[in-house]
């Protein structure tokens, strides 16, 4: 008896096969590439419950970023700053405004403001802000101008490869400690990689490369 289906079907599992295999890969490879932080954050600008310019306080007036970050010297994350810390001028500065309705509430109430977080590392991540500021390596350096910045918005991808960039090249973004939130400084007259080389030995800045260094 004659075959019902034509020979060329014998290859039809292996055809799906295949199919399958490429179609997947690409799925698979697609997402990887395009679901990293470069895609999913960078670019990321919400809106915040109370409408804060880093270029008017920061850029405009100038203010260090410590006032309001006051523990990224010591601490490993950079705290987002108590109403209190606001209200110290604005208590002074503007009080009446209604852009300020929200700040005059919470110091009444005793409830937080609601800020919504722009930069985010992953839970299984460990990142210390103190250890890399007290070690010349600047805000700007993960944040971007912020001080050019109305609204926040998320600047670098802060992923694997991103950091890891920074752990094996780490001479081209220091600088002297007293110049960390100096977010427009620049080393005028030096070459930048000579002196980030010179701080790297004066600091004995070892950047660890070993999972471990970073996934505890």
């Amino acid at each position: 008896m004659a075959n019902f289906f034509p020979r060329w079907t014998n290859l039809l599992p292996l055809w799906v096969i295949v199919g399958v295999l490429t179609i997947g890969g690409g799925v698979t490879a697609g997402v990887t590439y395009y679901f990293t932080p470069k895609y999913t954050r960078v670019g990321y600008t919400p809106s915040q419950p109370v409408a804060f310019s880093h270029r008017l306080h920061a850029g405009q007036l100038g203010m260090d970023c410590r006032y309001c970050h006051s523990f990224v010297e010591e601490s490993g994350r950079a705290n987002v700053p108590a109403t209190q810390t606001c209200w110290n001028c604005h208590q002074h500065v503007r009080k009446g405004d209604p852009m300020l309705e929200k700040v005059a509430a919470s110091i009444e109430t005793g409830d937080s403001i609601e800020w919504v977080k722009v930069h985010k590392v992953p839970d299984y991540a460990y990142f210390n802000h103190s250890a890399h500021v007290n070690r010349g390596v600047s805000c700007v350096e993960c944040h971007g101008r912020i001080d050019e910045m109305s609204v926040v918005r998320h600047d670098q991808p802060l992923s694997m490869a991103w950091c890891l960039d920074c752990h094996r090249n780490p001479d081209k973004r220091l600088r002297p400690l007293d110049q960390i939130t100096n977010l427009g400084w620049s080393p005028e007259g030096l070459d930048r990689r000579d002196l980030g080389q010179k701080l790297k030995e004066a600091w004995n800045v070892k950047p660890p490369e070993t999972c471990g260094a970073c996934h505890r």
